[in-house]
């Protein structure tokens, strides 16, 4: 049994979208396949034209802990709210009040940074967490 996930992401811009998700998560880009010098050469082994060769980009994590994210280009905008959302975690469930306000807030300054639109913040049980936008608008809490 094949026990590993793979989350997708429907983009407008799969590369823009992956660096931002890469930032947001600590991952780096999707190593190219052994035998290979480059993505586009491993493109270009699939078949894919080269026309389309910027419409994926694919993230996983360093230690492999987490799963790959991939992005895939579609031609309409997102128009709903998401069904399902990636939390970003700076901290653990013991971590609370002023310290965990700290460390939710710089996460937010630094997505920010790099694109983000905070949505709304609230204060929870444990001190704060906060709802943002991707550079395409799909929601993911800070907590």
């Amino acid at each position: 049994m094949y026990d590993k996930i793979q989350i997708v992401f429907d983009a407008a811009d799969p590369w823009r979208l992956g660096r931002f998700w890469a930032l947001a998560l600590g991952y780096v880009m999707d190593p190219v396949p052994e035998g290979f010098a480059s993505v586009e050469e491993f493109l270009s082994s699939l078949g894919i034209p080269e026309e389309e060769f910027g419409n994926q980009y694919a993230i996983v994590d360093p230690e492999g802990a987490g799963p790959r994210i991939y992005f895939q280009k579609v031609p309409e905008g997102k128009t709903a709210k998401n069904r399902v959302h990636l939390d970003v975690r700076v901290a653990g469930r013991e971590v609370r009040g002023e310290q965990r306000r700290r460390l939710v807030g710089e996460q937010v300054e630094r997505l920010a940074r790099a694109g983000a639109s905070l949505a709304w913040q609230a204060g929870d049980a444990r001190g704060s967490a906060a709802v943002m936008r991707d550079p395409e608008g799909n929601e993911f809490c800070v907590t």
